[in-house]
């Protein structure tokens, strides 16, 4: 229901438990979840790389984007909107509806045969791989955060084997430790490396996004 204030308040449901009665009112009340669904975007993280791009210029003059985590859609979305003439390839474990103009797999991205196949779908060198990956949860905050940076440095390590020279790399990370490592790693392949946390991204996350720039291709240190 809605209150006086224009909050909409969450109904008690038996059996639901105090943190989904929160995560609940939190999605009801959250202005970029409220624009999402009238601009027709799958997900308010559509909004991060909307945000992210038009402070970075990442996207511009792109033809060959890899989309990593890219269930449910919205940045390729984002990318398809911004790039229309630009080959997007995807991969996530979950189910993805189809996007026009998109090949997606449903896949694990730490299989073997995973960046092969993202490389052969795309069929060529991509000039920019986005990474907006995160491990399923256990329930165990450290364990969660480790899990989570290993997918963002495998994508790291992916982008540095399909990136043309002069290509980008811009990927969710989490603060607190492996963090710096990747910053670490990041400035040894890109010119520039730099770092944001978008006005879209929650405040009470422990989520940023890393923006590196400029590969300096396969021969560099």
């Amino acid at each position: 229901m809605r209150n006086g204030g224009g909050h909409t308040r969450v109904k008690t449901a038996r059996g639901r438990s105090t943190s989904s009665n929160r995560w609940l009112s939190r999605q009801l009340n959250d202005p970029y979840v409220k624009r999402a669904k009238a601009e027709g975007w799958r997900s308010r993280a559509a909004f991060k790389l909307i945000e992210l791009d038009d402070r970075f210029h990442f996207l511009r003059g792109v033809e060959r984007v890899v989309d990593l985590g890219i269930a449910p859609g919205g940045w390729s979305q984002v990318v398809r909107k911004r790039c229309p003439k630009a080959a997007v390839v995807g991969i996530d474990l979950l189910p993805v509806d189809p996007i026009d103009g998109v090949i997606i797999a449903q896949k694990d991205f730490m299989d073997d045969d995973a960046p092969q196949w993202l490389m052969d779908a795309l069929g060529g060198q991509a000039d920019i791989v986005l990474s907006d990956m995160a491990a399923n949860t256990v329930g165990h905050q450290q364990t969660d955060h480790l899990r989570t940076m290993a997918l963002v440095e495998a994508g790291a390590w992916f982008a540095c084997d399909i990136l043309r020279k002069g290509g980008s790399f811009v990927a969710k990370s989490l603060a607190g430790g492996g963090d710096g490592d990747l910053v670490t790693f990041l400035k040894r392949h890109f010119a520039q490396v730099r770092h944001a946390k978008p006005p879209a991204s929650r405040k009470g996350s422990s989520e940023w996004y890393v923006v590196a720039t400029g590969f300096k291709g396969k021969t560099e240190a």
